[in-house]
């Protein structure tokens, strides 16, 4: 289950630490909550904990009036990015925040800012946005071109400016009316001129996966899996979704591509009547905590119904096997009977899920938990991000 990180793989990682404790990461989530939805079938009961990531997702789910959502992130920074949302939702109009976070741009953010979501947020999160409210002003870029993950998308975006023919190929793309349009335009015109010598080196470094928030770790089972390593992971993942998936609602290719949402192309917290309905109350139900899932679940005294972990454990298996031991007990402990258990992952089938025992009788997570490989399995292809090789589904026993 666990390996022991080399020389560079230690040099690796405390570059990503480094790069993690003072930056927002995520920017937007990528992961879709479509594919989320089906997979927890939301009820008016349910307690839901989510690693908050950029909060997309919690408004998401908030939309389905769960009974709580509990968005818990180790970095105070995404949970600010979450804190700024629900504030604009709370005392904005649509326009206002459709401008804000569906193009990426606004004239007055920092008098709105100022006048109207400041007072709303934790000390943190102002401090944090105090300083940054240009993120949301500047007319060179856009907010989803800050962060690390946005600096990737601002430099993919550079590239496509110095390669004319490419970028009207990939807006071409984007504007396709149907997968077969898609898949013409991606063969004959785009991957031919993106997938170069210098574009797959690029894309391979660990200083670039380390700005798109994927550590060592993950990397490795990347080239674990793969003969072509990260490079040739990440081109086929891009060719499933370009040649495969209708582009017409991928939001979130789109906003990495350009910047912006369009408003007929976005989440569903950016739609305007999600948005009423979020602003009516149904925002209420999320909390924000800035803490790690174990810690999370320890003080906590209620049941969880539905988790939603994204891919750290992951990261843990490989460097903190004995922490992912205590966050699995930690859920064990909390989850109602019945719960559901979502997660990612870099690999298509994580080996630490069948070796990894908790408890005092060491029983292995396979058969403490029902692991729904099937359902998982049927859900997969329909993920419009397609940059997770692996989606997990587990029941806690009744």
């Amino acid at each position: 289950m666990s390996t022991t990180p080399n020389l560079r793989d230690k040099l690796d990682q405390k570059i990503f630490d480094a790069i993690y404790s003072r930056s927002l990461v995520y920017n937007t989530c990528w992961e879709d909550p479509a594919v989320d939805r089906r997979a927890l079938a939301l009820g008016a009961d349910d307690r839901v904990l989510v690693i908050t990531s950029a909060g997309c997702n919690a408004l998401d789910y908030a939309l389905q009036a769960p009974r709580r959502i509990f968005a818990v992130d180790a970095n105070p920074r995404q949970n600010a990015l979450l804190e700024l949302k629900i504030a604009g939702i709370r005392a904005l109009g649509f326009d206002d925040f459709f401008a804000i976070f569906g193009e990426g741009w606004h004239a007055r953010f920092a008098e709105l800012y100022r006048t109207r979501l400041r007072e709303q947020l934790s000390p943190f999160a102002r401090d944090w946005w105090d300083r940054r409210t240009n993120w949301f002003t500047s007319r060179r870029g856009s907010f989803y071109f800050h962060g690390l993950s946005g600096s990737v998308a601002r430099g993919v975006r550079a590239y496509f400016a110095t390669r004319p023919r490419l970028r009207r190929a990939m807006d071409d793309l984007l504007l396709a009316r149907d997968v077969d349009e898609q898949r013409t335009i991606y063969d004959r015109r785009v991957a031919p001129a993106l997938w170069t010598k210098p574009v797959n080196w690029i894309i391979s470094r660990q200083f670039v996966m380390s700005l798109l928030g994927v550590p060592c770790p993950q990397r490795r089972l990347v080239e674990a899996q793969h003969e072509n390593g990260v490079s040739g992971f990440i081109r086929s993942a891009v060719q499933y979704v370009f040649r495969q998936l209708p582009l017409a609602d991928n939001y979130f290719w789109h906003v990495y591509m350009t910047g912006r949402y369009r408003r007929d192309c976005c989440p569903e917290y950016l739609k305007q009547e999600n948005f009423e309905r979020l602003k009516a109350g149904l925002v209420d139900c999320i909390e924000p905590h800035t803490t790690t899932v174990t810690e999370f679940l320890r003080a906590h005294d209620g049941p969880i119904t539905r988790f939603v972990l994204l891919d750290h454990m992951d990261w843990m298996s490989s460097y903190h096997p004995a922490a992912l031991v205590e966050e699995w007990e930690a859920i064990r402990a909390r989850a109602a009977p019945g719960a559901r258990i979502l997660m990612r992952s870099a690999h298509a089938r994580p080996t630490w899920l069948d070796e990894i025992r908790i408890g005092s009788d060491g029983v292995r997570l396979r058969d403490a938990f029902r692991f729904m490989d099937a359902e998982a399995d049927a859900l997969q292809p329909h993920d419009r991000v397609h940059t997770y090789a692996g989606f997990v589904i587990a029941d806690v026993p009744a």
